[in-house]
């Protein structure tokens, strides 16, 4: 059985991620999408809310669970006895940090293999970092992601805009 890793933070989760879930459960027999916890990130939403929004958009697909961690992913990736990491690039600096990442993570792990996937066409452009500020500054996103995830994020930035006096 193949089985594979999708790890990322997921704050929040936009078409791009979604569509390489999609596209990562057909290529592996069982797909973890691994929400972590990393709190030097500062992430907008908690790793309940963003386990959630996963969860909300993968259920259908039946070969694909969602789990979070914290710490390291090489342990994550031995405590789950699963040895491949799916990880999508958009660009080419997105590739220069994977690389390194992928050749850290075999060091740290040797069996560990990380495939990369390129992104659609349509989404490789997006980052959740820019969805969160076009969002904070009352920006239409609703291409960028699902409408449910749109209204959590407006809801996060409502208290926040006006704050000049």
């Amino acid at each position: 059985m193949r089985k594979a890793i999708y790890p990322g933070t997921f704050d929040p989760v936009t078409y791009g991620h979604i569509d390489l879930i999609k596209r990562g459960s057909k290529i592996f027999d069982e797909l973890i999408v691994a929400v972590s916890h990393n709190p030097l990130k500062k992430p907008l939403f908690t790793i309940k809310e963003r386990t959630n929004m996963v969860s909300k958009y993968v259920k259908e697909i039946p070969n694909v669970k969602v789990d979070c961690f914290e710490g390291m992913l090489v342990d994550y990736v031995r405590e789950m006895q699963i040895n491949v990491i799916l990880r999508g690039i958009r660009t080419v600096s997105d590739f220069e940090y994977e690389f390194q990442m992928a050749l850290t993570n075999r060091v740290l792990k040797s069996d560990i293999e990380t495939v990369f996937v390129m992104t659609s066409q349509e989404y490789s452009f997006l980052n959740s970092s820019l969805i969160k500020e076009a969002a904070s500054l009352g920006g239409d996103i609703s291409m960028f992601v699902p409408s449910e995830v749109g209204k959590l994020l407006q809801q996060k930035f409502t208290h926040k805009r006006n704050t000049c006096a």
